[in-house]
């Protein structure tokens, strides 16, 4: 596979490729010739991949539902189930955020969601009654491929973006993916109203032509940027950066949050209070609207971070998350049903705010920085953030295993998660939020900005 010259953008107006060769979305002028047309189209079906990725990716969140008495799984084995994929996507997230320079953002789009047909077709007709627990973890394993879309997706459209505009585009592109984590709840919960427990192979099926609309639609109206020259120098560059790492942290606290929760929800409700859902479709009906809501509220912390600054959303974000984990906690204790969903949809919608804020503080680290190389950068360092928030997800399964295991409830987890919540509005208040220097790229003081 090779990248593709500016000549190959076959979709675009002879005007448009004459803007796609000099693409510099800082320009004024070019923005306003039609960069912003060009820039809109390709974060429409950014979306639009991205979301069927997130589907596919948060796949086992909804299948666990279905693993009855005949697949021989305990709830320690289902959790395991829900944070291999995780892991995988957190791993893939690197790779896939050099893949978009490297090949093109349209071709990388069209590959990673053509991709995604493997494992919703060997889901399709491999999950069912007396499948072994190895082949279970191996199907789990590979969605985990929908999960490393996010990088590439966000990556390329960083690109298309001015900087004043670049929290509202990337909180709506990365939101529209994560709506993903709700839609594919709502496509189980269909299928457990309609066919019951014993057709799980309905819930990936119904997602392989909306792959290939998907794939063709990228094909047919997303472009390549020009002159965008693989730099794998650029990660090791920005993983020099104390900035690169207090950032991962903060995202573990956002997007590992949103994503950790987005896969245990369903479970952990029935483990915490099985006594009152009578069947899998009853907690199903809860376990879709904390994911939605966090994913609606990401281009709203965008946005925010765009007329008040990253850090001071983040800070008043992290301070509100700790609020959510000691609502559930408590709730927990006292065995409060509608007490414990609150609080979680609270963590789900503030998780979304701060997934939008943090990653608005990635661009403004280097706004100090010519353009070219401030892009390089930025791109690197949301393709690593990405993926070491990703593995957040996978902190936030175990943490829950282990606490059923070893207390058979979720207390320690729910504590832990209030206590690195707490830790994280520390860090962003003493080392973004505090300071007002304003003189050095990637200062303090200038990620707040």
């Amino acid at each position: 596979m090779t990248a593709t010259a500016p000549e190959d953008v076959t979709v675009s107006a002879p005007a448009d490729r004459t803007l796609l060769n000099t693409w510099n979305p800082e320009d004024e002028e070019l923005w306003a010739a039609g960069g912003r047309r060009i820039a809109r189209r390709n974060l429409a079906f950014s979306i639009l991949s991205e979301h069927i990725g997130f589907s596919v990716w948060s796949l086992w969140s909804v299948l666990v539902l279905f693993l009855g008495p005949g697949y021989h799984v305990d709830a320690a084995g289902k959790f395991v189930l829900t944070s291999v994929p995780t892991l995988v996507g957190s791993v893939l997230r690197l790779p896939y955020s050099f893949a978009v320079t490297r090949f093109g953002g349209r071709n990388w789009t069209v590959f990673s969601a053509l991709i995604l047909l493997v494992p919703c077709g060997l889901a399709a007709f491999l999950v069912k009654p007396g499948v072994s627990y190895p082949t279970l973890l191996v199907l789990a394993a590979i969605t985990g491929v929908g999960g490393g879309n996010f990088a590439s997706s966000m990556t390329n459209i960083n690109a298309f973006y001015p900087d004043r505009l670049k929290g509202w585009a990337l909180g709506l592109n990365a939101g529209g993916g994560n709506v993903g984590v709700a839609a594919v709840q709502l496509v189980g919960l269909a299928v457990l109203a309609w066919s019951g427990k014993g057709h799980p192979g309905l819930v990936a099926g119904i997602y392989l032509p909306l792959i290939v609309v998907a794939a063709a639609g990228s094909a047919v109206y997303m472009d390549n940027l020009p002159n965008r020259t693989p730099e794998h120098g650029a990660i090791r560059e920005v993983a020099k950066l104390g900035h690169t790492w207090i950032i991962s942290t903060l995202y573990i606290g956002t997007f590992g949050s949103f994503i950790g929760f987005g896969f245990a929800f369903g479970q952990v409700l029935q483990v915490q209070f099985k006594h009152d859902f009578a069947t899998p479709i009853d907690a199903a009906y809860l376990t879709f609207l904390g994911p939605l809501l966090g994913s609606v509220s990401r281009p709203v912390g965008g946005r925010l971070a765009d007329r008040f600054g990253g850090a001071r959303v983040s800070l008043l974000t992290f301070a509100a998350m700790a609020v959510g984990a000691a609502t559930v906690l408590a709730a927990s204790r006292a065995a409060s049903l509608p007490v414990f969903v609150t609080g979680f949809v609270l963590l789900f919608v503030f998780s979304g705010v701060g997934n939008g804020s943090v990653y608005k503080m990635i661009p403004v680290l280097f706004a100090g920085e010519p353009e070219p190389k401030a892009r390089r950068l930025s791109g690197a360092l949301i393709g690593l953030a990405g993926a070491v928030g990703a593995f957040g997800g996978v902190l936030v399964n175990m943490a829950f295993r282990q606490s059923f295991l070893s207390t058979k409830s979720g207390d320690a987890a729910y504590l832990g998660f209030l206590v690195f919540y707490a830790l994280c509005a520390a860090i962003t208040w003493l080392v973004y939020s505090r300071s007002t220097s304003t003189t050095t790229s990637g200062s303090p003081g200038s990620a707040g900005k």
